[in-house]
């Protein structure tokens, strides 16, 4: 890719989403949306490849069409109201609408069909952007109008992210597929907690955001696309493959490990609302997401390569791990003792 269309779109992504999280206005919010739905296309299109072109297309059209509900609905409530600050969403409809806006935005469920074609479409990296920083700008959105979300409706279609996202991952043998369901069953557990606890969802996102992160670093040095891949990447880098076994093992959410943190965190405020029922089925269903966590962690490290007389071998990687695989890949394992203080401060 050019390096002036990089820097374009790169500056655009990051122009976009600084006006959607600074915003009080609706058109403002909306404006940082297209911004960047248009910036990250080129990413996504870049290889030329078919698969590449279509993953685009249907991007392109989910988002357009989030981002014009999304301006119509905060039009009616503007209309009805006579208030065009985002945190002042109190007409019913509107609500209902941009509930429906958002979850087409970050691929939850019954809205998630195009997330896990776009990102297998897609290179390793611009879907680490897809699965994270994309996300960022509707997650500030529902931050902002939590209070007028209806609880009932988040909780329904938290479930069945979560629920679908551990389904919908068991098969799957790609490894850019098994991360958009584990990202759709996350965003779950983060969209039912956001009425009740504001602080604690982001505090979800964040820590979701830094352990995806390190996944797809990682997945990205190995060159890791799908399963067989990673049966034969122990030979290019040991010590890394080590370690994403235990940030995968995080991200499935198993103690002493920081995925459990959010969590635990999620389940005690549920409690606290008394909504043990609801508690209890998604930590339920999160189970069927540590099926396909695990499975990945053993074909990259447990397995070994088939040495037959016509393999050849893999060398070990000559380029160094850069220092932000070892950075985030440190945070994704070891910030569970960090909990009393985050405590304090929820």
């Amino acid at each position: 890719m050019n390096p002036h269309a990089k820097l374009i779109t790169s500056a655009s992504l990051l122009l976009g989403t600084t006006i959607t999280i600074s915003s009080n206005h609706w058109v403002m919010a909306w404006t940082g949306l297209e911004i960047n739905t248009l910036a990250i296309i080129p990413l996504i299109s870049k290889s030329h490849h078919p698969r590449a072109i279509e993953a685009a297309i249907k991007y392109f059209l989910v988002q357009a069409a989030a981002s014009a509900l999304i301006l119509f609905s905060s039009t009616i409530n503007a209309w009805h109201t006579g208030q065009w600050d985002i945190t002042q969403m109190t007409h019913s409809t509107s609500c209902l609408l941009l509930t429906t806006a958002i979850a087409m935005k970050l691929g939850l469920v019954p809205f998630h069909f195009w997330f896990p074609e776009a990102l297998q479409g897609s290179p390793l990296t611009t879907a680490l952007l897809l699965s994270t920083a994309m996300k960022f700008p509707p997650t500030t959105i529902m931050l902002l109008t939590s209070n007028s979300l209806d609880p009932a409706l988040l909780t329904t279609m938290a479930i069945a992210s979560t629920a679908l996202g551990g389904w919908m991952g068991l098969n799957q043998t790609q490894t850019r597929k098994i991360l958009a369901f584990s990202s759709i069953s996350h965003l779950g557990w983060m969209t039912i907690i956001i009425a009740y606890s504001p602080k604690l969802a982001l505090l979800a996102f964040y820590l979701y955001v830094t352990m995806t992160t390190a996944v797809f670093l990682t997945l990205n040095t190995t060159k890791t696309l799908n399963l067989s891949a990673a049966m034969t990447s122990w030979a290019k880098a040991p010590m890394l493959n080590a370690m994403l076994m235990l940030t995968l093992l995080s991200l499935a959410g198993l103690p002493p490990l920081t995925g459990f943190l959010p969590k635990w965190l999620i389940l005690q405020e549920l409690t606290k609302q008394e909504m043990t029922p609801t508690g209890t089925i998604i930590a339920i269903l999160s189970l069927l997401g540590l099926f396909f966590y695990l499975r990945l962690a053993y074909h990259s490290t447990i397995t070994l390569p088939p040495n037959s007389a016509n393999y050849m071998k893999r060398w070990h990687i000559n380029k160094p791990t850069t220092p932000s695989i070892a950075i985030l890949t440190s945070l994704s394992i070891l910030l569970l003792p960090l909990s009393p203080m985050i405590l304090t401060t929820i």
